[in-house]
């Protein structure tokens, strides 16, 4: 699908989105014969683009079904497992921070490894992090807990995951290589 917005723009540009469609910025007023034509003379980048995006969706799909979630019993089994391991992790960060335990949920969230809810002093983690290595979702239970002192990703914020888990840069990278090595086989 070809999506044209026009904008407060000078020149006609393009992308291809995730799901494989092309979205066309073009300056208000811009003919739209021109605008074919542009779509007409990209032809093969276009469908290079689209198919470098269908790899990349299907390469992500591999990696996240290697833990198969499809039935409500799969996704159960898989919370459970989850929380055995990230339980201890919680009660031990959460005390040392000085924090009531957080309510926590478990969800199979591709989009992020976990995420906190300050408000409602809520963590919620993606299944999926039964995919990493123990130390790697440490790493994930630490920094949902520091949100919880501070929101942002700011300086404090990084002296808190200093603090309380040293080594949260080379537990990124890691998560971030793992994450990478799957997608590009």
């Amino acid at each position: 699908m070809i999506q044209i917005t026009y904008r407060f723009t000078t020149r006609l540009s393009m992308r291809v989105v995730k799901n494989g469609d092309v979205h066309i910025s073009a300056p208000i007023g811009f003919p739209r014969s021109k605008i074919d034509a542009f779509i007409e003379q990209n032809q093969s980048w276009i469908a290079k683009a689209q198919e470098r995006s269908r790899e990349r969706y299907e390469r992500r799909a591999s990696f996240f079904d290697q833990l198969p979630l499809d039935s409500p019993e799969q996704r159960e089994q898989a919370a459970n497992r989850l929380s055995t391991l990230i339980q201890p992790m919680l009660t031990r960060y959460a005390r040392e921070m000085n924090l009531p335990e957080p309510a926590v949920t478990y969800k199979p969230m591709i989009s992020r490894w976990g995420m906190c809810n300050v408000r409602e002093r809520s963590i919620c983690f993606s299944t999926y992090l039964l995919l990493l290595p123990d130390w790697c979702v440490e790493h994930v239970v630490v920094h949902e807990l520091c949100h919880l002192l501070e929101p942002s990703h700011n300086a404090r914020f990084h002296a808190l995951m200093d603090r309380f888990f040293p080594r949260w840069r080379e537990a990124n990278a890691t998560t971030r290589r793992i994450y990478r090595m799957q997608l590009q086989e």
